[in-house]
């Protein structure tokens, strides 16, 4: 079933799953693909919906959130909101949480939905993808998304790149975001540095302490990128007679633009050490879940 469902994912998935832009009513055979019989549209009281727990978005914009509420009460709710049942008048929401949230601002007391059929994993699936086809999510929340349909779902990129309809360099550039500093990525969530800042700082020693000066000083991109390119002048300007204080040899830029193209190839944190011709490379991971996955990619079993 889960098969089926994804070859309506993408370009399909805004008539699937509908939109929040007004726009005339969409037919049941339209959304749900079939003739209405295992689903269908129909209003039911908002009461009745309940969020989906897992939705991926985080973050609603309290003023899009009222903007589209004022909408709603002038004209109505006119797409239907994508829902399942789970219960005797409980029903979960698939896709359209923002609809409903600003429906309940308007004051509505019914809500057009569309009831559907669909398995857990489906709707994890859709929500995600739903989700990511929005224009409002942050970059790491997008990047997030991704991740969790090549983890979960066992897509490539190149699959998730067909269906959301964006090129695989974009999605290789926003997985990169994650391995930053999860303070760093929550300050790209609040709007605090953008996602151009969170790739300058990527695979800096101090990514923090820079993108906690981009938000206090409001530095643009191109002055961030100024700044991270100083700071690799003065290490390659010092003298490093032995390597470090530590003991260890400063790596060269080859070394870390590969260690940062690696890390985004294995969504974890790469390391690289040679001595001559000869070295090592070394692959941290977060939880037993992504040394399966490690292990996956290379063709091993895992635990």
């Amino acid at each position: 079933m889960v098969k089926n469902a994804r070859k309506g994912l993408g370009r399909g998935l805004s008539a699937l799953l509908a939109d929040d832009r007004p726009s005339a009513v969409v037919s049941v055979t339209d959304i749900t693909g079939d003739n209405g019989a295992s689903s269908g549209r129909r209003r039911l009281p908002i009461e009745f919906l309940e969020r989906n727990m897992h939705q991926p978005r985080v973050h609603f914009d309290e003023t899009a959130l009222d903007e589209l509420a004022s909408s709603i009460k002038e004209r109505g709710l006119l797409q239907p909101i994508l829902v399942r049942e789970i219960g005797p008048e409980k029903f979960q929401i698939v896709a359209g949480e923002r609809r409903w949230r600003a429906a309940q601002r308007a004051g509505v007391h019914e809500v057009p939905v569309v009831v559907r059929e669909l398995t857990d994993g489906e709707v994890l699936e859709l929500a995600i993808i739903e989700n990511i086809q929005r224009l409002d999510l942050t970059a790491t929340e997008e990047a997030r998304g991704y991740k969790r349909l090549i983890e979960e779902f066992k897509h490539t990129q190149e699959a998730v790149s067909e269906i959301v309809g964006k090129s695989r360099s974009h999605i290789t550039n926003l997985l990169r975001l994650l391995t930053l500093p999860e303070k760093v990525q929550a300050m790209v969530d609040m709007g605090k540095i953008s996602m151009g800042h969170a790739r300058a700082i990527i695979g800096h020693d101090d990514a923090l302490g820079i993108a906690t000066r981009i938000a206090s000083e409001g530095l643009s991109v191109r002055q961030t990128e100024a700044l991270v390119s100083e700071g690799k002048d003065k290490q390659k300007r010092q003298p490093r007679p032995g390597g470090t204080a530590s003991g260890k040899k400063m790596k060269d830029a080859d070394t870390l633009a590969l260690e940062k193209d690696l890390s985004a190839a294995v969504g974890m944190k790469v390391s690289i050490h040679h001595e001559g011709e000869a070295g090592s490379v070394s692959i941290s991971y977060a939880s037993l879940d992504e040394l399966d996955e490690l292990c996956s990619k290379l063709g091993v079993c895992g635990f």
